[in-house]
């Protein structure tokens, strides 16, 4: 969905934002927007390096804020507070959107957020995480360096989705994913250089669903595991059986828990 279609769709007082993860598109929300039914006006907008969007422009270094302005020129466009979803590098956004315009938001849902600069501050154990996901995101960048794009796009699908993830996919999803994988580096690198401190997500005061797979990789783990500690009305929650690409392999389960946290935020909303 492009821009202006997204703020079309906007015309309720009742909006949720999903925000998909790297190398995925709005398709990915498709099933959580049945889940909603009619009760929503939904947006699933795409980032940088879609087919819809294009690549960025390489005018200057990419950061988050420059993927999350499309979100929050959504939220900005929207009648009333805007419900936000985000899995992976869409819960990093996310995040970034929300700390925009904290008043903007009613619910927050976030399923393995990539905030990886929290890993920074997070002792031993992050620092493991850390250095895990810096070597991934070094084995991806340098692949798309040496034009080896399916290569680096194979790496990051096996981290992501467990071995054999890449193998298991359709011809034509591989050639997306090829096609996609040069902006791969940008995302990791503007999830690692993100300065916002921890401090600065006491102001995310909204409701927020944190959510994380069972076998979730160690890095997504630690911060779906820290945020319910900054937020102060986060809670975590466990998806049975599911690891990182739980909205995409469990998605009954997942998007049956975001349909129902919204349905409880909207509803003490109105009791309220």
């Amino acid at each position: 969905m492009n821009k202006d279609a997204a703020l079309q769709t906007f015309s309720s007082a009742t909006s949720v934002i999903a925000l998909h993860c790297s190398g995925s598109g709005a398709s990915q929300w498709r099933k959580l927007g049945e889940a909603l039914g009619t009760r929503h006006a939904m947006a699933a907008p795409e980032h940088y390096g879609c087919d819809s969007t294009g690549p960025w422009s390489g005018e200057r270094a990419f950061t988050l804020a420059d993927e999350a302005a499309r979100t929050v020129g959504i939220i900005d466009a929207a009648r009333g507070k805007v419900h936000l979803v985000g899995h992976s590098y869409g819960g990093g956004v996310a995040l970034r959107a929300a700390l925009e315009r904290p008043e903007r938001i009613a619910s927050l849902t976030l399923y393995e957020p990539s905030a990886f600069h929290l890993l920074k501050m997070m002792g031993s154990y992050g620092a493991h995480a850390l250095a895990e996901i810096v070597a991934i995101s070094k084995r991806t960048a340098d692949g798309v360096s040496c034009g080896d794009y399916r290569g680096a796009a194979a790496s990051f699908v096996d981290y992501w989705g467990g071995r054999g993830a890449w193998e298991a996919l359709r011809p034509s999803v591989q050639a997306a994913l090829t096609r996609w994988a040069p902006k791969a580096p940008l995302d990791f690198r503007a999830l690692l250089d993100e300065r916002t401190p921890p401090a600065a997500y006491t102001r995310l005061r909204a409701p927020a669903l944190i959510m994380r797979g069972q076998h979730a990789p160690v890095p997504t783990r630690a911060i779906a595991e820290r945020l319910p500690m900054l937020m102060p009305a986060a809670r975590l929650t466990i998806v049975d059986g599911a690891g990182h690409m739980g909205p995409i392999t469990h998605a009954e389960k997942v998007n049956s828990a975001i349909v129902r946290h919204i349905a409880e935020v909207d509803e003490t909303a109105r009791m309220g």
